[in-house]
């Protein structure tokens, strides 16, 4: 059920509104003027407002009712108001929409038309709720997660990434190996840091390793150790990554690029925690949670034999999926502006240039832009041409606004019964817009102008 608030100090009016209005299943509130006005809402939750524009018979300027939406546009910046009067002129009412009122109607009223409007508003008014509901309940969402983990100075707003960084702190504290998948850039890493600043060997050492960028005849030497003499160029005993991991995390990434024979033995660390360093049959035994993360398809490695069915299900106890940034576009401007880290701000085309790009390259590639940009701009303010995205010419030069003729105006009108908010709607338009264009044609009389009569 919602609630109405009408404000009128013609007793007459107030009935007539609450009786239909009532009927329709609302909840209707009234006030003879601005004062009571404005105490109710300060009593009541209220969704929409319908308020006179005089409150005195004598006055006809509509000064009073300037006043009041305002006065309640300040306090109450998004509740939507309808202005009803007879008196006032068409360009002040005009003007308080672009100000932000909702609508505006002419007293007599048409009680389809009134109903119309009402129906409508309430409609976007709900839609609207249920959005700032959603968002505060993400960043409620994001400040409990935030209060009880570590999450190592992630910077994220969306849907996505608040899922899995959940589903990241809850495993965290199990001694299982955990999988992380994704593209390249978009942030596997940290998710392997926060599983580590979570877990149960927090207080023991993170070893990172980029089995990706290491050569294959160096791998095994780099991950397990090697004795002096092992082969050549080995000079002395090499401590392994799985040794200096003892007790804590080993993060290996792009698990993907590694060979079969340290497959074998990757495995078998997993299975007993127990290795040889290449050239030694010394076996050696330590306890490591192993996170790993590819941005390869292992299950096509399986297929084709490239990697270890066995080792896969190893390391496939948890998998965690980290999107790419163009799946979740929600946190393209945090980041872009977490990693400004207090420069000059981004303007509006930025912005645009920004969501509207694809990232191939993910967190990566926002943060190589934006370092970019911030030392080579010159402005005030960073702009779309700074940052020098490929996209940002055919996406942000806006097209030409076609102006709709007199013609077209007044079948919109016409088809929406004089509801201005449906009108502009059926011809692509702001409210505003298409004040101003029946303004500019002299289709006064289309809006619903006031007629004389009685009443205020």
């Amino acid at each position: 059920m919602s609630t109405i608030l009408i404000i009128d100090d013609n007793d007459a009016v107030r009935t007539a509104l609450e009786v239909l209005l009532s009927l329709q299943g609302h909840r209707i509130l009234t006030a003879n003027g601005p004062a009571e006005g404005m105490r109710a809402l300060v009593s009541h939750e209220v969704d929409l407002v319908l308020q006179d524009m005089n409150f005195r018979k004598e006055a006809t300027s509509g000064e009073e009712g300037v006043a009041l939406f305002r006065a309640i546009r300040e306090r109450h910046p998004t509740l939507p108001i309808v202005l009803l009067t007879a008196w006032t002129h068409l360009e002040t009412a005009v003007e308080l929409v672009k100000a932000g009122a909702a609508d505006y109607l002419a007293k007599p009223w048409d009680d389809a038309r009134l109903l119309t409007t009402v129906r409508n508003l309430l409609e976007l008014r709900q839609l609207s709720v249920e959005k700032e509901r959603a968002v505060r309940k993400r960043a409620e969402s994001r400040a409990a997660l935030t209060a009880r983990f570590d999450l190592c100075g992630l910077v994220f707003e969306s849907d996505a990434m608040r899922d899995l960084v959940t589903k990241a702190t809850h495993v965290a504290p199990a001694e299982v190996p955990v999988l992380i998948t994704g593209p390249n850039g978009s942030g596997k890493e940290i998710i392997a840091a926060i599983i580590q600043a979570n877990s149960s060997v927090r207080s023991g050492p993170f070893v990172k390793v980029n089995v990706g960028a290491l050569p294959k005849d160096l791998m095994e030497a780099e991950l397990f150790g090697a004795e002096a003499g092992a082969f050549t160029g080995a000079t002395k005993v090499r401590q392994g990554r799985f040794e200096a991991a003892d007790g804590g995390t080993l993060f290996l990434d792009e698990i993907g690029n590694l060979s079969l024979e340290g497959q074998a033995k990757l495995l078998r660390v997993l299975q007993t925690g127990e290795f040889e360093r290449l050239g030694s049959s010394v076996t050696r035994r330590v306890k490591v949670r192993v996170v790993s993360a590819t941005n390869a398809d292992l299950r096509a490695g399986i297929a084709d034999g490239r990697f270890r069915e066995d080792l896969f299900y190893r390391l496939n106890v948890i998998e965690l999926r980290v999107p790419p940034l163009a799946e979740r576009t929600d946190d393209v401007l945090p980041l872009a502006r977490h990693f400004l880290e207090g420069g000059r701000p981004l303007s509006q085309s930025a912005e645009r240039a920004l969501l509207s790009h694809n990232w191939p390259g993910n967190v990566r590639e926002l943060l190589n832009t934006i370092r970019r940009s911030s030392l080579l701009s010159t402005g005030s303010e960073i702009t779309a041409a700074d940052l020098g995205l490929v996209t940002q010419s055919p996406v942000f030069e806006p097209e030409p606004e076609r102006e709709p003729d007199r013609a077209e105006i007044e079948q919109a009108l016409a088809r929406a019964r004089g509801v201005i908010a449906r009108a502009a709607r059926d011809l692509g338009l702001s409210r505003q817009a298409l004040y101003r264009r029946m303004e500019k044609l002299g289709l006064k009389e289309a809006t619903g102008r006031a007629e004389e009569g009685e009443g205020d």
